[in-house]
């Protein structure tokens, strides 16, 4: 995994501004493929899902002859827009075929920002063939792209990566935004990512959802599942190999990268969450099953009062334990072992911190946990049992500057 830029073969990317946003900042992307492309999607499950979700869904559902390109707007999310927003959405998808003269249902349509607010879908039209013109094939073009989605992100996030398959190596890059209403199903997050790997359609969604589960669907800033996020993969198969298909060495190959590249992305979310100022890391181990961990570490990920706790570097360990018995998974409260780990410390990681063992707390060193609770970074590893279920979810604090941000996110 890399921040370098590493760019797979046959694709370009643009960013421009368009007018959607008031302060005159990049609000237009574009992210284009010389061939059509293999298409794979996860969606958001909230039932407001956002007119861009809806006309993606039923485009992929009907197309067998590849997608060539994916456009992109923030500052409006095109969200609780009726048939209007619909109207928009498969408007925004025509200016882009017309301005790249491909055939129609060939472009999926992303948006991003305020709720509720129709699109000024004549903008859009407008600078579409400007942003056409603006396609590049380099790092610049794909910079453009990855800051022309954000909208209360503070950077971009972008993550790329390399695979060697016999003779053939296989590029992959992503680009994602998402820094509020970011919780497991994914959030007002959007990603992209782009390969020229060739691969069966079955072989990419079961890809992509594998990817998606360990990595997006694994972090929570707020709790808040967004009407809009959406998460698609492009592969144009142009740097030739062999086709990968599910249960092939490739098709591990590649889930591995596509994988710890999503890892990436979905983690500079979390650290880029508005308002944020540490990165914390959530392990549970030992209940019955995997579903039964991602419960509690869910439940700790999201409760107000851990993270408020972690935002003051206040070592109250016992609301870890208290999200932990509601979550409403099954165990022996009388199991629980809690140890915790902060970092980076004087580049170093301040040794792990055993606080309460078989359901009772030991005679730590408050100084000491207090010190871990104030790192950047920290990790927190609950174990309530000897079963095999497992999970590792990563979330941030929640500080004032979250607050002032949501409060004003409209004015």
């Amino acid at each position: 995994m890399t921040t370098h830029a590493l760019l797979p073969q046959g694709f370009s990317y643009a960013g421009i501004a368009s007018g959607i946003k008031n302060d005159g900042a990049l609000d237009l992307a574009l992210i284009f493929s010389e061939v059509p492309a293999v298409a794979a999607a996860v969606f958001t499950k909230n039932r407001y899902a956002a007119a861009p979700v809806q006309y993606d869904r039923a485009l992929l559902a009907a197309n067998s002859d590849g997608i060539s390109a994916v456009v992109i707007n923030s500052g409006n999310a095109n969200a609780v827009t009726g048939q209007q927003g619909l109207d928009n959405a498969r408007g925004m998808a025509r200016a882009a075929e017309r301005a790249l003269a491909l055939s129609g249902q060939s472009i999926l349509v992303m948006s991003t920002g305020v709720i509720g607010v129709q699109l000024p879908i004549g903008r859009i039209v407008a600078a579409m063939p400007a942003l056409v013109e603006a396609l590049r094939a380099d790092e610049h073009g794909f910079a453009a792209a990855s800051r022309a989605i954000m909208t209360t992100d503070t950077r971009p996030k972008t993550a790329f990566a390399q695979v060697q398959m016999g003779d053939t190596t296989i590029t992959i890059a992503g680009m994602a935004k998402g820094a509020g209403m970011i919780h497991p199903n994914m959030a007002t997050m959007l990603a992209v990512i782009t390969t020229d790997a060739s691969i069966t359609p079955q072989a990419a969604q079961q890809a992509l959802k594998l990817a998606a589960d360990a990595s997006f669907n694994r972090i929570s800033v707020d709790g808040d599942t967004s009407t809009n996020d959406t998460v698609v993969l492009l592969a144009n198969g142009v740097a030739g190999g062999p086709l990968i298909q599910p249960g092939t060495p490739e098709f591990a190959q590649f889930v591995d990268a596509l994988t710890q590249l999503s890892i990436h992305l979905a983690q500079a979310i979390v650290r880029d969450g508005e308002g944020a100022t540490k990165f914390v890391t959530v392990q549970v181990t030992g209940l019955a099953n995997d579903e039964a961990a991602h419960q509690v570490a869910n439940a700790i990920a999201t409760s107000p009062l851990v993270k408020t706790a972690i935002y003051g570097g206040d070592a109250n360990w016992g609301r870890i334990l208290a999200a932990a018995g509601y979550s409403g998974a099954v165990f022996n409260p009388d199991t629980a072992e809690l140890w915790i780990t902060g970092g980076p410390h004087a580049d170093a990681y301040l040794s792990k911190l055993h606080l309460v063992a078989r359901g009772m707390p030991l005679a730590y060193d408050e100084a000491a946990a207090a010190e871990r609770f104030a790192q950047p970074e920290l990790l927190i590893e609950l174990k309530l049992g000897d079963g095999p279920g497992s999970v590792t979810m990563w979330t941030c604090d929640l500080s004032h500057e979250y607050v002032t941000i949501n409060g004003e996110y409209r004015t």
